[in-house]
């Protein structure tokens, strides 16, 4: 992390109680799916990279400072030019960025890096959208870093140190596919009124909820 835009370094953060959202109980609120089944957005990965990143480096309300900073920045659009990090795009029917979510993958683990919205519930509908991808895709850890009441209302909890990189250990050796959902059978998932092609392009939101439905 960095102190602020600014900052001419970065400095390392290894939390002693990690955040962690298991796959396996998350947790979709009413609201959201109701949101989700309106299809207000629809769901793209790595189409807008830099976007995403520069829209996690926007000021928010609780927070005029950003710890991205050009070292950052950069690191990051390296490791996604080299096919690690990704991107969950959130976009308006008039194909407006609403929303969005970065993050690393190591084998069988995604590491949430950060989320920006600037339409009601947008990064919360991306967050959905990413662990639908993972669910999907196989994956066994979706590190949070820290855990905030944001992410507890999606059933995120605090881990030890040890009790994290112990699971930590055991996703890195899974061997997950981050791009599995694009390429799902529909009909052979078993999704009530779905059409059996093939998915591809953005997802909509009734899709996400369908998948993880289907999934946990």
């Amino acid at each position: 992390m960095a102190e602020t835009a600014d900052s001419p370094d970065v400095f390392w953060v290894e939390p002693k109680r990690r955040g962690v959202l298991p796959l396996d109980g998350f947790h979709l609120p009413r609201s959201l799916i109701k949101t989700l089944k309106q299809n207000r957005f629809s769901f793209t990965v790595d189409r807008a990279f830099t976007d995403v990143l520069a829209g996690c480096a926007e000021p928010a309300p609780g927070r005029s400072e950003t710890w991205i900073n050009p070292l950052i920045r950069d690191a990051y659009i390296a490791l996604h030019q080299r096919g690690h990090a990704h991107s969950i795009e959130a976009w308006t029917a008039d194909g407006t960025l609403a929303g969005g979510l970065y993050g690393v993958r190591l084998g069988g683990a995604f590491f949430g890096e950060s989320m920006f919205t600037r339409v009601r519930d947008a990064s919360k509908c991306a967050l959905a959208a990413l662990v639908a991808r993972l669910q999907v895709g196989g994956f066994a850890l979706l590190d949070t870093q820290f855990l905030t009441r944001h992410l507890a209302s999606f059933g995120a909890v605090e881990v030890p140190a040890r009790a994290y990189r112990a699971q930590l250990a055991g996703a890195l050796g899974v061997s997950a596919d981050f791009f599995a959902i694009d390429g799902a059978v529909a009909g052979d998932a078993g999704l009530a009124g779905a059409p059996a092609d093939t998915v591809s392009g953005p997802l909509s939101g009734q899709r996400i909820v369908q998948l993880i439905a289907h999934t946990s």
